[in-house]
């Protein structure tokens, strides 16, 4: 099988825009969690959220575009020119047919939807327009980057709530290995930051009202972020053939369903799906410098995954940092962001910090980073995504 390493990678997301200055404010331990500025906001008891701040679209794409691009489409194309320029690859002749891309959403157009649904109900408006269909669908960011770089292997999309890009991204690794294509385009994005979408959240009543704070006994649930990260995911001989600058290499994946309740988490299955990523791998416990914890700060999630990581890992101390209380829970594009927190530990040696844990749950007995970065040698790191519905997603990074 054919090993695969990463060559690039973009972001869009609540601490900034562009890795470099992601990287230096999860190092820096800031939080991108704040007001959130969306119509009727009043009318919510959830009133901050991760928003991406400052975001103008018709500043980066131009007006006939934009009928076309809904928020969610917009932050992956940024984010994707950005990995694609850092991979310094051109996607001409062959590498077209040979390159593709997989993205992950939990609810694609989203913002779309919450507009147009305003349009025709709150202002009885009787029509939309045309291109509604084609812009608020889950595939739109995978198609517009398919189009946008010439990608023609294998392009499609993957929902399975906030484990999506995680799923999505373990599908490319698996693409490129089986040898079905040299380059994948991967990770993922959401735009939920809307009315509705926060609305809908309420009803489970999982949402904190003043900041998401992992693993600490004080928690009182998630804050929702927006966002997307992408990642060029390529063959590894491919690469070293063109002299890239190789990142980091995707060693192994690990997919498991609880098949049990709706929206309890399990232990059994998060621990199948983290002992079946370091199988794959070829790893073992005493090798993980880092695990990117799902950590949602919701007491449910946040005991049962470190259940499922003593179950796997034992007492080894392993550094465990969530850094969804930096940039949010960004749903379907959450593993994608957190991705970049692994490649930030493998290549310079910080571990972000597990913001607002200041008083860790005893019920939760891991090594979280708390407060402040770790510096520290890691050779190889999870990241662990587990969604409603029971579907769990991890991946395994290691140093090229």
């Amino acid at each position: 099988m054919r090993r695969v390493v990463i060559t690039g990678a973009g972001t869009v997301n609540a601490l900034a825009v562009g890795v470099p200055a992601t990287m230096a404010a999860m190092a820096e331990g800031r939080c991108g969690i704040g007001p959130i500025d969306i119509a009727d906001v009043d009318r919510l008891s959830i009133r901050i959220g991760a928003q991406v701040a400052g975001w103008d679209a018709g500043a980066r794409f131009d007006r006939q575009k934009l009928t076309l691009y809904d928020r969610f489409t917009q932050f992956t194309l940024v984010a994707a020119a950005e990995a694609v320029a850092q991979s310094g690859l051109s996607f001409d002749g062959p590498l077209s047919q040979a390159s593709g891309c997989i993205f992950g959403t939990a609810a694609g157009g989203m913002t779309t939807w919450d507009e147009n649904y305003r349009a025709v109900y709150a202002e009885a408006k009787n029509r939309v327009h045309p291109f509604v269909v084609p812009k608020l669908m889950a595939s739109a960011a995978a198609s517009h980057v398919s189009m946008a770089w010439g990608l023609k292997g294998p392009v499609y999309t993957v929902s399975t709530a906030c484990a999506s890009s995680n799923h999505a991204m373990g599908l490319a690794f698996q693409t490129i290995r089986s040898g079905q294509a040299k380059v994948m385009l991967t990770g993922g994005a959401e735009a939920m930051l809307t009315f509705g979408g926060i609305k809908a959240w309420e009803g489970l009543r999982v949402m904190s009202p003043d900041g998401c704070r992992p693993f600490s006994a004080d928690r009182n649930g998630m804050v929702m972020g927006e966002g997307a990260a992408v990642f060029v995911f390529e063959d590894y001989d491919h690469a070293r053939a063109r002299g890239a600058d190789i990142l980091a290499e995707v060693a192994g994946f690990g997919m498991t369903s609880d098949a049990g309740d709706i929206v309890a988490p399990s232990v059994d299955g998060a621990a199948r799906a983290i002992a079946a990523a370091l199988r794959d791998a070829g790893l073992s416990a005493d090798d993980v410098g880092y695990v990117n914890a799902h950590g949602t700060g919701t007491a449910a999630n946040d005991r049962v995954e470190a259940a499922a990581l003593r179950q796997v890992l034992g007492d080894i101390p392993v550094p465990v940092s969530s850094t969804k209380a930096m940039h949010g829970h960004v749903i379907g594009g959450t593993g994608a962001i957190e991705l970049l927190a692994c490649l930030m530990a493998l290549r310079d040696g910080v571990i972000a910090p597990n913001l607002g844990c200041s008083a860790p749950d005893p019920d939760c007995p891991l090594d979280i980073v708390s407060l402040a970065a770790r510096r520290a040698k890691v050779g190889a790191v999870l990241s662990n995504a587990f969604a409603f519905g029971g579907l769990n997603a991890v991946l395994a990074l290691r140093q090229a």
